[in-house]
């Protein structure tokens, strides 16, 4: 069985360590290890018998219940069949552009979407060095001050203000962890003619440390904003995410895409989870420490490098073969990691772990140990 490009692939980690899926300890798909949520849980047990009939196709309640979250009327969002259904459909917006530029190392998902449409790809790599800025001791993130998008106009990359192109970024970044500041975003709403920022691990983010633009969307019609509920609900089984945009925009997305891409029970479930301010809390208060823990045991391990994150997974520098550990991790330890070949820039010299428990945590930190003794 070949391995995938993306995480979280336990039909094959569980054929490397000769185990039953469930018993794979997973730290290669960024996803919360704390849900999903009981509410979710009991929403989706309550409309069971409901699977017989088809959803609603404009999926009112839905919509309804996330302009309730994020202050917006309701046609100003559009769900989709997770982030990478809405991808799909930005690829084809790109494509009538000039170019689209890309903050790199860059979510493989981006350059699948782009390649489908034969959208042209222009790359700004982001530092890799993990020196800039002042890390939070409290928190583990850094200065937001501090970071700044790697866009500069060259001659190789001939970017002017109002010109014909288009910006994709994730904010914050995977798989380094940056988080980029909203000031520093906000000046490049002019700059391009179409500017998506994928937002899919915001919500790990208490408000006070969050930098979402949502709340400029309404001011900017050639701004789009991506958000999921996979990662931060642990909802990866039920594919779904939502776009945030101007009207006109999603209204021609609706009409380009197949009827139903939202199922029944991924519905109920968004609605009760982002109605879930205690399991939110919860996150807010979990996270920091565990992450924190995990940052200080990978730095005590000779050869590895992890850099400081703002959110739920943190990328690691090895001086080793990361697919020889990945490996051994599974054959011995019955533990997944994300090796990064599928990012041409990292290749075999780096991995992202995601934050789980506090007890995953050292286990995967133990058990690196041993393999490296």
């Amino acid at each position: 069985m070949r391995q995938k490009a993306h995480g979280g692939n336990l039909a094959w980690a569980a054929a490397i360590a000769g185990c039953p899926a469930d018993a794979i300890v997973d730290f290669s798909a960024s996803i919360s290890p704390l849900g999903p949520p009981s509410s979710v849980i009991a929403a989706i047990a309550s409309q069971l018998g409901n699977i017989q009939h088809y959803p609603d196709p404009d999926y009112g309640e839905l919509k309804l219940a996330l302009g309730r979250f994020h202050q917006l009327s309701p046609d100003w969002i559009l769900p989709g069949n997770g982030s990478a259904e809405l991808l799909t459909l930005l690829g084809r917006e790109f494509a009538q552009l000039t170019a689209t530029v890309l903050l790199t190392p860059a979510f493989g998902d981006y350059y699948r979407t782009l390649a489908a449409y034969n959208a042209k790809v222009l790359e700004f790599p982001v530092s890799l060095t993990g020196d800039q800025g002042v890390r939070s001791q409290e928190s583990g993130v850094r200065s937001q001050e501090s970071e700044v998008l790697p866009i500069t106009p060259s001659p190789h990359h001939p970017i002017t203000p109002s010109s014909d192109y288009g910006l994709l970024l994730n904010n914050p970044h995977n798989p380094t962890g940056r988080l980029f500041s909203r000031d520093d975003i906000l000046p490049h709403l002019q700059d391009f003619a179409l500017v998506v920022v994928d937002e899919a691990f915001m919500d790990f983010l208490p408000p006070e440390q969050e930098q979402s633009l949502i709340e400029l969307v309404q001011e900017y019609d050639n701004l789009v904003i991506l958000r999921s509920l996979t990662k931060f609900y642990s909802l990866a089984g039920l594919r779904l995410g939502y776009a945030i945009a101007h009207p006109n925009r999603l209204a021609k997305w609706q009409s380009w895409r197949d009827p139903w891409p939202v199922n029944t029970l991924a519905e109920v479930a968004a609605i009760a989870a982002l109605q879930d301010t205690e399991f939110q809390q919860l996150t807010w208060k979990w996270l920091p420490e565990a992450r924190n823990q995990l940052f200080q045991g990978l730095s005590s391990i000779d050869g590895l490098r992890p850099l400081e994150g703002a959110v739920n997974y943190l990328l690691v520098e090895s001086q080793h073969s990361t697919s020889e550990l990945q490996i051994k991790l599974l054959e011995q330890h019955r533990i997944l990691i994300r090796d990064c070949q599928s990012f041409k820039e990292l290749g075999d010299r780096y991995f992202r772990v995601a934050v789980r428990t506090q007890a995953d945590n050292e286990r995967l930190i133990q058990a690196i140990k041993l393999i490296r003794e």
